[in-house]
């Protein structure tokens, strides 16, 4: 077998398994397949299996035993600022509580990474916020192309923060960001009517403005947190 393959399979089953278990397929405490009869049922070799479990249990998914194989663990243990995770738990079907997190976690980094940005970023980085800016107001009518571009943009804000940990923090971000405009463009109007509220930040962070910067963005998460409400509470959920 191939390496690129191994690593494709390996994947594959990452994803699989993963997703399992947010779904509670199997559920906290309970034990997966022996290794046999889950490489069987999954149609992978033992190698792609272990490498596979190893990823999981370095999201804090799952522990291997001696004697006791390997077992889900309790959903405190994950990691729930894993990129992956965070997908998986929104694609079997967040609830609000979860959606008020990732809210939550948008507005503890995002807002001071603004102000970060306005004082750190180079040409090229204001450039690439310009670019993407731009990108959204061209795809306002393409949820599919708006929301890789939104992602984009709130990336290359973190990249101009000269920061690596922010920076590794990125995909994570996206990651709720995503999850916010799969939400929100169900909000009539609501990313055409984002877009003002994009340019201020732009305009802040062009004009060295820290502090606008930073109130800017939480004004804009402001805004999609009162859409996030609308979609999933009415216009009383708060």
């Amino acid at each position: 077998m191939s390496t690129t393959l191994q690593r494709t399979l390996h994947s594959q089953v990452v994803q699989r398994l993963g997703r399992s278990i947010v779904r509670n397929e199997p559920g906290p405490g309970q034990a997966l397949p022996d290794e046999e009869a889950l490489g069987f049922q999954l149609g992978v070799s033992r190698t792609v299996l272990r490498e596979a479990i190893k990823v999981l249990a370095a999201k804090g998914m799952v522990e291997t035993r001696p004697k006791t194989g390997t077992r889900v663990r309790a959903q405190h243990h994950w990691n729930m600022l894993d990129p992956d995770v965070l997908e998986w738990r929104f694609e079997a079907g967040p609830d609000e509580r979860f959606l008020r997190n990732l809210t939550e976690v948008r507005h503890i980094i995002e807002p001071p990474a603004a102000a970060l940005a306005a004082l750190r970023a180079t040409s090229e980085d204001l450039a690439a916020i310009d670019h993407w800016y731009r990108r959204m107001v061209v795809s306002v009518d393409d949820d599919p192309a708006f929301i890789d571009a939104d992602m984009e943009f709130h990336g290359a804000i973190l990249a101009a923060c000269q920061n690596e940990l922010l920076q590794q923090m990125g995909r994570t971000v996206s990651v709720t960001l995503r999850v916010s405009r799969l939400i929100t463009v169900h909000v009539p109007g609501g990313s055409a009517g984002s877009m003002p509220w994009h340019w201020d930040i732009v305009e802040a962070i062009r004009d060295r403005d820290g502090d606008s910067a930073e109130v800017r963005m939480r004004e804009l998460l402001r805004r999609t947190a009162a859409d996030i409400d609308r979609v999933i509470g009415g216009e009383g959920a708060r």
